[in-house]
């Protein structure tokens, strides 16, 4: 439950209902249009964790639980809702090539 409501005062405290931890991240492509096959890149890499920038580095590897509005060709950033227990890697061409990533939100 998002928000403790069997708390008998229904005093509102931190928490969520998700499930583990779930980051909220926002993705582009630095700065240009992201296209379908770039989106679907990001998150093939977001959930493989392979780094394409360096063979030595492994980002965290997460499920990628949900993906906001997008339109192909004309959405400059996407936000997604990440599981996992790690940190989301913020260096840019980690999860896929020019794809950038800057965390918004931890629920843990």
């Amino acid at each position: 439950m998002a928000y403790g409501t069997t708390n008998v005062n229904k005093k509102v405290t931190t928490g969520q209902g998700l499930g583990g931890k779930t980051t909220i991240v926002s993705v582009g492509v630095g700065g240009g249009a992201i296209s379908q096959a770039q989106l679907d890149g990001i998150c093939e890499g977001i959930s493989a964790g392979a780094s394409l920038v360096t063979a030595a580095a492994q980002p965290a590897v997460f499920t990628v639980a949900a993906v906001g509005p997008f339109t192909a060709a004309s959405s400059t950033a996407v936000i997604l809702a990440l599981q996992g227990t790690g940190t989301p890697s913020t260096t840019t061409g980690d999860y896929f090539a020019a794809a950038t990533l800057s965390s918004t939100v931890v629920f843990a």
